[in-house]
């Protein structure tokens, strides 16, 4: 059983559209606060936390310069709101690690 604020994996999440779109939201969010210019490719893990709405904890894959680069987002969601917010944004490292 889930534990009520506690953070859980979300299965099948690498498919989901919701959980895709967030992510790319996060990665051109990035963008224009870095004046970066990744290039989404694909979700790789997603957890997520239930808080004054959803706080999704997404690792994707983007290319940065042609190389392909593992990213963890933090998006924040409150949907009855129309709220999207990213929180963080941070480099896990270079994509050998993960697949």
């Amino acid at each position: 059983m889930a534990t009520i604020g506690g953070i859980k994996q979300v299965e099948g999440s690498a498919n989901s559209l919701e959980v895709e779109s967030l992510a790319k939201f996060a990665v051109e969010d990035h963008n224009k606060k870095q004046n970066a210019m990744l290039e989404f490719s694909k979700v790789v893990n997603t957890k997520e936390q239930v808080v004054a709405g959803t706080m999704y904890y997404i690792t994707l894959e983007a290319t940065d310069g042609g190389k392909k680069k593992v990213y963890e987002a933090k998006v924040w969601v409150k949907p009855w709101m129309n709220f999207k917010q990213v929180q963080e944004f941070k480099l896990l490292g270079d994509q050998g690690s993960t697949s």
